[in-house]
């Protein structure tokens, strides 16, 4: 079973830092896509393909980064500048073909 632990997630103030990380179970690039999701909808955040291709949403661009390191099969989302409208439980999800495999979440919580 593939498993995905996020870490990283904690309180700072508006404009701070965070780095969240996802540590994957297996090669991550067994899988389509690895990436970054936000709220109980799970909308995108950020996510990067098995070629490298990086997709980063709308609200976060400029912002937020997603990078990997294939010796730790360890996705991470840098996130800067952080607005409170960014506060959120944020999940790592793993996609193969039509399944997405997912973390059990990190809280994110951006004071003003």
């Amino acid at each position: 079973q593939v498993q995905l632990v996020e870490s990283g997630g904690g309180l700072v103030q508006a404009g701070g830092s965070l780095r969240l990380s996802c540590a994957v179970s297996e090669n991550i690039f067994n899988f389509n896509s690895v990436g970054w999701y936000r709220q109980a909808q799970r909308e995108l955040v950020a996510r990067i393909n098995v070629g490298g291709v990086t997709t980063i949403a709308e609200p976060v661009k400029g912002r937020f980064t997603i990078s990997r390191d294939s010796a730790t099969n360890t996705v991470y989302l840098q996130m800067n500048s952080l607005k409170p409208e960014d506060t959120a439980d944020y999940f790592c999800g793993a996609v193969l073909l039509s399944r997405t495999f997912w973390g059990q979440g990190t809280q994110v919580t951006v004071s003003s």
